[in-house]
C-alpha cells in the first residue's frame, strides 16, 4: 500500500475523525488548525445512531460515553396544545435497532475525546489557511503567517468558510437564512416538573423556522435548549454572542405551558444567525476534497450536522485505505464523492425543509446507516462537473 502524505485542514470533529481513520489506516497524516489550541467554545451535539456508530468503529466510543447523555426517547410536540405528534424509543431500543443508541454531549468533550485518539505532535496550529493549489507533484496549502506545505491529498474539513471549497469552486458566500438561534443550559433539577425532561424534544412551531429543542447533557444533570425563530436583522454568526433572555421568552410567548418553562429557567443565553449553502455537484478533484459544512452546511432540524462530517470522515478514510499509487488518489476521492454525496444533499435539503418526523415516519434511512459498511467505490454513472 503507498503511504500517502495527507493535510487535513480543520481540527473540528469531522477533521479529527477522519484523521484517527486515515492514520490507522497507515497514512501519514497532518492536521492544521487555526485556533492556538484545542479549546472549549462551541455548541451541544445530538449523536444519532448512525454517528456513534461511525465513532464506536474509531474506536472512541468509550470515551464519549462517559461525558454524554442517553436521552430516553426522541418526541414530537405542537407548540399550541402540547400534543405529541410521534414518539420514537431510543436508549436500548435504538441500539437493537441501529447497533448503537443516540447520546447527546457537549462539543468540547466530544472534541476532547477525540483529540486524544490522535498524537498532537501531528497537529499544526495557528495556521489560518488562504489559499490551496493543485501541483505537479501534489497539493500545496499556503498560510497567512507565510509557510506553506505540500501533501499528496488535501481534505478540506475547514467549515462553511472553507479555504479549501473555494480553490475548487471560486470564492462566493453562504447565505443568510433569516433564522436566528438561541441556546441555553439549564440544571435539570429546576426543570423537573416538565414531562419527559430526559429525552430529546421538539417542539414544532407555528411555521417551519419555529421551534424549540431540548435534550439531556453531562449525563443528564443537565438539559440543553436550542431554539429557532425567523428574523430577518440579525447576522451575527459567532455561536458566543450574548442574546437576550426577555427576547427569547418574547419570541415564543404563545408556546404552550411546558414549552415557556424551560425558557423561563434560563438566566442566560447565547444567539446566533444560521447560514447555509445549496447541495454541491461534485466534492472532489485534483488531489482535493471536501467533508463536512465545507461540502454541505446544513440547518439544525434533522440535527445530521455533525453525524454528517462524522460519516464523510469514515467514509473517506476507507476509499483511501488501499490506494497503491498517487494516481489512483482522484478515483479513491470519487468513490467517497459517489457514496456520500446524493445522501448527504438528501439530508441537507431536508433539513432545509424541515417536516422529517413532525407526524413520525421512518427514521431507519438516516439512524440505520452504516459507514463502516457502505462501499465508496466510483462508478461510471459519477460524473464531474
Amino acid at each position: 500500500m503507498k503511504t500517502l502524505s495527507i493535510g487535513i485542514l480543520g481540527a473540528g470533529i469531522g477533521g479529527l475523525c477522519a484523521a484517527i481513520a486515515l492514520q490507522r489506516a497507515g497514512h501519514q497524516v497532518t492536521l492544521f488548525e487555526q485556533a492556538k489550541a484545542f479549546m472549549r467554545v462551541g455548541a451541544d451535539i445530538n449523536l444519532t445512531p448512525n454517528a456513534v456508530k461511525a465513532l464506536d468503529g474509531l474506536g472512541v466510543g468509550e470515551g464519549i460515553r462517559r461525558f454524554a447523555a442517553r436521552p430516553t426517547h426522541r418526541i414530537s410536540r405542537m407548540w399550541d396544545s402540547g400534543e405529541e405528534t410521534s414518539r420514537l424509543e431510543m436508549a436500548d431500543a435504538a441500539e437493537r435497532q441501529y447497533g448503537a443508541p443516540q447520546l447527546t454531549i457537549h462539543r468540547a468533550d466530544l472534541l476532547s475525546v477525540l483529540a486524544a485518539a490522535f498524537p498532537l505532535e501531528s497537529v499544526q496550529f495557528g495556521k489560518r489557511a488562504v489559499a490551496a493549489s493543485k501541483e505537479e507533484d501534489g497539493v500545496t496549502l499556503r498560510f497567512s503567517d507565510g509557510s506553506q506545505a505540500k501533501m499528496d491529498v488535501l481534505i478540506g474539513a475547514d467549515g462553511i468558510h472553507s479555504v479549501v471549497r473555494a480553490a475548487l469552486f471560486g470564492q462566493e458566500h453562504p447565505r443568510f437564512t433569516g433564522v436566528v438561534a438561541f441556546r441555553a443550559v439549564v440544571p435539570a433539577s429546576r426543570v423537573a416538573h416538565v414531562p419527559n425532561i430526559q429525552a430529546f424534544t421538539k417542539w414544532w412551531g407555528p411555521t417551519p423556522q419555529s421551534q424549540i429543542v431540548t435534550f439531556p447533557l453531562n449525563r443528564g444533570e443537565d438539559i440543553f435548549i436550542f431554539a429557532t425563530t425567523a428574523q430577518d436583522s440579525w447576522h451575527e454568526e459567532s455561536w458566543t454572542t450574548p442574546g437576550s433572555v426577555s427576547e427569547l421568552r418574547d419570541s415564543y410567548a404563545d408556546f404552550h405551558p411546558d414549552a415557556r418553562a424551560l425558557l423561563d429557567a434560563c438566566d442566560e443565553v447565547l444567539k446566533t444567525a444560521l447560514y447555509e449553502r445549496d447541495p454541491l455537484p461534485y466534492w472532489a478533484q485534483d488531489h482535493m476534497v471536501l467533508l463536512g459544512d465545507a461540502c454541505h452546511p446544513m440547518m439544525p432540524f434533522m440535527a445530521q450536522g455533525a453525524g454528517q462530517a462524522i460519516e464523510d470522515a469514515v467514509v473517506l478514510a476507507r476509499a483511501l485505505e488501499h490506494v497503491q499509487t498517487l494516481e489512483e488518489v482522484n478515483e479513491a476521492l470519487l468513490g467517497y464523492q459517489h457514496a456520500r454525496l446524493e445522501r448527504a444533499s438528501q439530508i441537507q435539503i431536508g433539513s432545509r425543509g424541515n417536516q422529517w418526523l413532525k407526524a413520525g415516519g421512518n427514521a431507519d434511512w438516516v439512524y440505520g446507516y452504516d459507514a463502516w459498511r457502505i462501499e465508496p467505490t466510483s462508478s461510471a454513472t459519477s460524473k464531474q462537473h
